[in-house]
């Protein structure tokens, strides 16, 4: 089967539609020369491009979509998902798929964190489970040889179009799918995959050649290998919600104020020296201003410089906008580097709203393994019968706010043995973390059978009169 140019082009309407916003949330993740050429700085009216080029060079970045990703990020894989993998335990090759997922060098614990990655910026992320084509015979030949099912990314920008079917049982499953592969100097590769067949086509970008059909090969396992994990699920079938939807925003809003505060300080400390065509004056401190003898009072050179007194305000709606992403992102307590007057029910409020977006976060990358698992098995000729569980509960707590009040509730003198051993046993769990010294502490306090507060009572010898 041969393609058509248009064919090889045609692009899924959500993709279309989606594509500009999926390159504003990478640059805005990525920063650096990435969001210096994607020019997010607003243009003044007659500014020369020049001076608008100048401006660009001059405004820092300060990027709060990376600072919150890799926070959701590291909270996410501080505990490892746990993983009985049933009888793929006695595949051998098991292990070299975790140790080594995409044939790069990088494990699957790192592949899985790197998706988490990608999909918390762009809403969702493409895994792709494949396996190379052989002719072995036997297993043991696909053992000695390496052959083994792999793993391969694709971000949203790279997968064209696809297709989703209802089945006749009720569920939807992938149909048909466009990947981009690669870009060359003078093509571009694709694969395309369908149930029955996997292409390889080659497009030349002179606009004028039709695509080559390079490669035909069946699918052996007859459906899409294909996953997508979802950052958070929306109405579109196929499109995730990206972390960075609003808080991008705000951060080039925050940009475009950072270049303000620096042509406000360039300005106050430089000022502009107005003069006519003949008066010679040379900038720079000590500098010396020629006029000509016979001009006019009104036409003598004199200074333009702002007073700077802006320049509070600026900053005081930078601090909001910072503010409104930390409360959008739920990472304001962990985000604060100044005293944050708040009460211990705000923070916990807002550590269990951080609990909770993380703990959603969990299912779906708890989803996305199981059914990376059922395809690797679906390669290997078996059937995942196992389970992966993802941490369900982050707790998140202000350490320093928990021993304030168990250390109140200790000096309430609260005539009760049991409330005392408790609070002791609570403020032990909230210093130490070495589960066996928690243990042995349980044990003396337990034992202690003296009250806090308490004395042991001591005969009174009345004075002989």
């Amino acid at each position: 089967m041969s393609y058509t140019r248009q064919e090889i082009e045609i692009q899924h309407p959500q993709y279309s539609g989606m594509m500009k916003r999926w390159e504003y949330f990478i640059r805005s993740y990525l920063g650096g020369k990435e969001y210096h050429d994607g020019k997010f700085l607003q243009q003044y009216l007659l500014e020369l491009e020049s001076e608008y080029l100048k401006r660009l060079n001059y405004t820092p970045l300060d990027n709060h979509a990376r600072n919150v990703i890799d926070i959701y990020s590291s909270f996410l894989f501080r505990v490892l998902p746990t993983r009985e993998l049933g009888t793929l335990s006695d595949d051998p090759s098991v292990d070299q798929f975790l140790k080594d997922a995409d044939f790069e060098g990088r494990s699957f614990d790192a592949l899985m964190r790197e998706v988490q990655n990608y999909a918390s910026v762009y809403g969702h992320c493409w895994i792709l489970v494949d396996k190379p084509s052989t002719n072995v015979m036997t297993r043991a030949e696909e053992l000695e040889q390496g052959i083994r099912p792999y793993i391969n990314i694709y971000t949203p920008e790279n997968v064209l179009d696809w297709k989703y079917t209802r089945s006749p049982q009720g569920y939807y499953y992938l149909e048909y799918v466009k990947i981009r592969e690669s870009i060359e100097s003078d093509k571009e590769c694709y694969k395309i995959w369908y149930e029955d067949k996997i292409d390889t086509v080659f497009l030349p970008l002179n606009n004028r050649d039709e695509p080559i059909l390079a490669e035909s090969i069946p699918n052996p396992i007859g459906r899409i290998p294909a996953v997508i994990l979802y950052n958070q699920r929306s109405p579109m079938r196929g499109i995730g919600v990206s972390d960075l939807t609003d808080i991008a925003d705000l951060q080039k809003c925050i940009y475009n104020e950072l270049s303000e505060i620096e042509q406000i300080i360039r300005i106050s400390n430089h000022p502009s020296l107005v003069k006519t065509r003949d008066t010679e004056a040379v900038g720079g401190a000590g500098s010396i201003i020629e006029i000509p003898d016979n001009i006019d009072a009104n036409l003598k050179p004199y200074m333009l410089q702002p007073s700077g007194s802006n320049l509070d305000g600026v900053i005081k709606s930078i601090m909001h906008k910072v503010d409104a992403i930390n409360r959008l992102s739920h990472v304001g307590a962990i985000r604060s580097t100044g005293e944050r007057v708040q009460s211990g029910i705000a923070l916990r409020t807002e550590f269990q709203l951080l609990n909770a977006r993380l703990a959603q976060k969990a299912k779906l990358m708890e989803l996305a393994e199981e059914q990376i698992w059922r395809l690797f098995a679906l390669w290997q000729e078996t059937v995942f019968d196992g389970e992966i569980a993802y941490p369900d509960s982050f707790d998140i707590r202000d350490w320093a706010t928990d021993l304030e009040l168990l250390q109140t509730a200790k000096a309430s003198n609260v005539k009760s043995s049991t409330f005392n051993k408790e609070i002791d046993k609570q403020i032990a769990r909230t210093v130490i973390e070495d589960d066996e010294t928690l243990v042995a502490i349980d044990e003396e306090i337990d034992q202690n059978t003296t009250a806090i507060g308490e004395f042991p009572q001591q005969p009174i010898t009345l004075p002989t009169i």
